[in-house]
């Protein structure tokens, strides 16, 4: 296991195609790291600039103690696993493990001892002498992952390995991932562009969009404090809510929404007022963060019902509010029907605020 530290890295294809935006990123030695985003976003690019099948147009990688930007991929002692799994079709699940652990000429006694340590820790040790085609997908990521792992690598590099498996199993494998780890302790990165998997299985999370590194945080630090709307809205499921309105001052500070609903109150030294009173902001808000109440009077706005989905423990509505879609996750057994107008209430807690421009940058204090 080793750092993983990118001082300034950035790749530009021809044409000035700017894939990824002079970044710096230090992963520590040990540490679950998940880079998310949108496709497109440099993600998968940035993955491959650390394994070496991308160069790096511009600043240093260091694996350890060594700057790996001329060292070619098979001597940076890391193991990729890949969305597409990448199992030679003509060998056994044994074959595959041991493959890459012949052509470094390992011993037949350690090569023997860490195939099946792997194949155990896996639980793949009945799949042996199957080939590929022979395996269903959940066992092929198996194999996939048991190959990286035999390799005992300072880093391990993953590519949107889930990508291919159907709901269960990815959840399945989510489980089996992150238990590897706590059981390796060793260096991860994993590129995604699922938010729950990277919710799921991050000690830390880069958010990515377009080439820019948006925020480097905790999972729970990104769900409770966005840098940015952008961040805000990709991390969280159902996304989070916004709408645009300005700040006011009315018994305390308030936020008046662009609907013309009542304003909406914020709690005391939630912002600057001096800097913020009457200038237009975004207010953000998660789902499950707002109610649905009775008393139509201790409600921030109303809004007409357009989709139910109940999933049995809760039912996420679907409303048009401000000119956007607007969701709430209600209760289980709730009573309401499509064009029902239902009374919402926002927890003041939770309401975020964002510049209203383009960038959306969080505004102090939410």
């Amino acid at each position: 296991m080793a750092r993983v530290h990118l001082k300034q890295v950035s790749k530009v294809y021809s044409g000035d195609v700017q894939a990824v935006a002079p970044m710096d990123l230090d992963i520590a030695h040990g540490e679950f790291t998940v880079l998310v985003g949108p496709s497109g976003c440099g993600k998968s690019t940035t993955l491959r600039m650390v394994a070496g099948l991308e160069d790096v147009t511009t600043g240093t990688i260091r694996i350890g103690d060594r700057v790996v930007n001329n060292v070619e991929p098979r001597d940076r002692n890391i193991a990729m696993v890949f969305q597409n799994y990448a199992l030679y079709p003509h060998m056994t699940v044994e074959a595959n493990l041991a493959f890459g652990l012949k052509m470094r000429k390992l011993s037949r006694e350690e090569i023997t001892s860490r195939v099946g340590e792997a194949a155990k820790v896996l639980g793949i040790a009945d799949l042996m002498h199957r080939k590929p085609r022979a395996l269903s997908g959940g066992q092929r990521q198996r194999v996939a992952l048991g190959r990286a792992i035999v390799r005992d690598p300072d880093v391990f590099l993953f590519d949107e390995p889930l990508s291919n498996l159907d709901a269960k199993m990815r959840v399945q494998m989510r489980t089996e991932i992150a238990r590897l780890h706590h059981r390796f302790g060793a260096t991860m990165i994993y590129v995604t562009h699922d938010q729950t998997e990277a919710m799921t299985l991050g000690q830390r999370i880069v958010v990515m969009k377009d080439g820019v590194v948006q925020q480097v945080a905790p999972p729970m630090e990104l769900y409770d404090r966005p840098a940015n709307r952008f961040v805000a809205g990709f991390i969280g499921s159902p996304a989070m809510n916004f709408l645009g309105g300005r700040i006011i001052r009315e018994d305390g500070l308030r936020f008046a929404p662009d609907t013309g609903d009542p304003p909406i109150g914020l709690p005391e030294g939630f912002a600057p007022a001096a800097a913020l009173l009457d200038k237009p902001v975004v207010m953000g808000i998660r789902p499950e963060h707002v109610d649905v109440v009775e008393d139509s009077q201790a409600a921030a706005v109303s809004a007409r019902v357009q989709v139910l989905e109940s999933l049995g423990n809760e039912t996420l509505i679907y409303f048009q509010l401000g000119g956007g879609p607007f969701t709430v996750r209600g209760p289980g057994q709730l009573s309401a029907g499509i064009d029902q107008e239902l009374p919402l209430a926002f927890r003041p807690d939770h309401i975020h605020l964002f510049e209203a421009g383009e960038k959306g940058d969080a505004l102090p204090g939410s």
